[in-house]
């Protein structure tokens, strides 16, 4: 056979392969139907609500290989409303989305998922990730584990901390990067350096509570508690209408025994900010471990009427119903449970 023919029957062959693998990538490439393609806000609406169906149409939308970054994002919000199997997987796949800031959302999503001590073989590999803003989050997502919830991350999170730390360090002072650094000398036990770091914070920003309430902790775990007790006491004198500090009085109490005290601050806290669900939770807790089991059952029905896709408050009030053996109640909610997230971990584990 002569050269040029050759040549010529090797192009062609090469020509072919080519055609026929586009072809087949072409052929491959998923085709979201119409339906679902003009269902976003609907699903995104139907999983805040906690509407039936929830689940299914936010797994849908998740599922889309042409959603835009910003509504994943969103969706990515509602999802630890909706744990299952499925779930998890779809969070676990944008841990590796091309936008930084989708894995950024994929580990707040992780992180409502998944028990702490389980998340850290998820979230271990992103300390390594390219983008800086993606490693922090992965710290904050791992600060304050155990050694043996870390377990092979253990020494990669100390050095992402540390390298984390000298970044902070090298940035104009500012109190953020002085939170940080309190943040990461705290969870290294390096109680002096936090204190540091937290006077620095409220010196260049004296309204800030996080760093205040921080400063209490800190000065706690140093043995300080009538300094702790002063400060907070202090504080609110300042500012009797702060919620916040309201709430972390309560919390305070709590940590030294003192549940009955502990009531009184949390239900300020609620009184002040009725629509915040974590404080009623805390407060619910904190009521049932006062054996005030409807006092407890009302806060967290409240929580359930104002957000009803708020699964953590549904599935305790379950427990509180059950306990007191509000069977007709149970069944209600295990239904509507069911009907927002028929895989829902709850129901599996027959509540």
């Amino acid at each position: 056979m002569p050269q040029s023919r050759r040549y010529l029957l090797i192009s062609l062959c090469v020509l072919f392969a080519v055609a026929l693998a586009w072809f087949f990538l072409r052929g491959t490439t998923p085709v979201v139907p119409e339906a679902i393609k003009h269902g976003y806000s609907e699903a995104l609406a139907q999983a805040r609500a906690g509407q039936p169906g929830a689940a299914r149409v936010l797994y849908q939308q998740l599922g889309r290989p042409d959603l835009s970054a910003k509504r994943r994002i969103w969706l990515l919000a509602e999802l630890p409303n909706y744990p299952s199997p499925q779930a998890l997987k779809l969070a676990g796949a944008d841990l590796q989305n091309t936008s930084m800031d989708v894995r950024v959302a994929a580990i707040k999503s992780v992180v409502g998922l998944v028990p702490s001590g389980q998340r850290s073989l998820l979230l271990g590999p992103l300390l390594d990730d390219s983008e800086q803003t993606v490693r922090f989050a992965a710290i904050n997502a791992l600060l304050g584990l155990s050694p043996d919830d870390l377990g092979l991350y253990f020494g990669p999170l100390q050095q992402a901390i540390d390298a984390w730390e000298l970044v902070l360090k090298g940035e104009p002072e500012s109190a953020n990067t002085q939170y940080q650094l309190a943040r990461l000398h705290l969870h290294n036990a390096e109680l002096k350096e936090a204190q540091h770091a937290l006077e620095r914070t409220l010196q260049l920003e004296p309204g800030n509570l996080p760093a205040l309430v921080m400063q209490i902790e800190v000065l706690d775990k140093q043995g300080q508690s009538d300094a702790a007790r002063q400060l907070l006491a202090k504080q609110l004198q300042a500012q009797p209408d702060s919620a916040y500090l309201q709430h972390a009085l309560g919390l305070w109490l709590l940590h030294h025994g003192q549940s009955e005290f502990a009531v009184l601050g949390l239900s300020k806290a609620v009184e002040l900010e009725p629509d915040n669900k974590e404080y009623r939770y805390d407060l619910a807790t904190t009521l049932h471990s006062e054996e005030e089991l409807e006092a407890a059952q009302k806060q967290l029905q409240e929580i359930v009427q104002r957000h009803p896709a708020d699964r953590k408050a549904r599935v305790l009030l379950i427990n509180y119903w059950t306990e007191s053996g509000q069977l007709q109640n149970v069944q209600i909610l295990l239904a509507q449970l069911e009907q927002m997230n028929p895989d829902d971990p709850a129901l599996q584990q027959g509540l």
